[in-house]
């Protein structure tokens, strides 16, 4: 197996890893952080919109990592860095 091969079959496995990682990752975190608000919803109603308001910006901050792994994934799979560096140095 020569050098290139290798960095293409370590770059979609590490890309796999992440976006498996980065999804599980914040999913989990994202119901965790649901089914706390609608526990604090149930028990303190007048407050709903405070905590919906709070709700959203934990969900977009929870979810911006999700896109992070993904973006990452992407670029190491379409634009990965190594790939111009083997292949000037085996003479492509």
């Amino acid at each position: 197996m020569d050098s290139l091969s290798l960095i293409g079959m370590v770059s979609i496995v590490t890309a796999g890893l992440t976006l498996a990682v980065g999804s599980l990752g914040p999913a989990f975190g994202e119901a965790r952080a649901v089914a706390q608000a609608l526990a604090a919803i149930a028990q303190q109603p007048d407050e709903s919109a405070t905590i919906t308001r709070t709700l959203f910006v934990g969900l977009a901050m929870i979810e911006s990592t999700a896109i992070y792994c993904f973006v990452l994934a992407m670029i190491l799979v379409f634009a990965n860095p190594f790939w111009n560096h083997f292949v000037q140095a085996g003479g492509g």
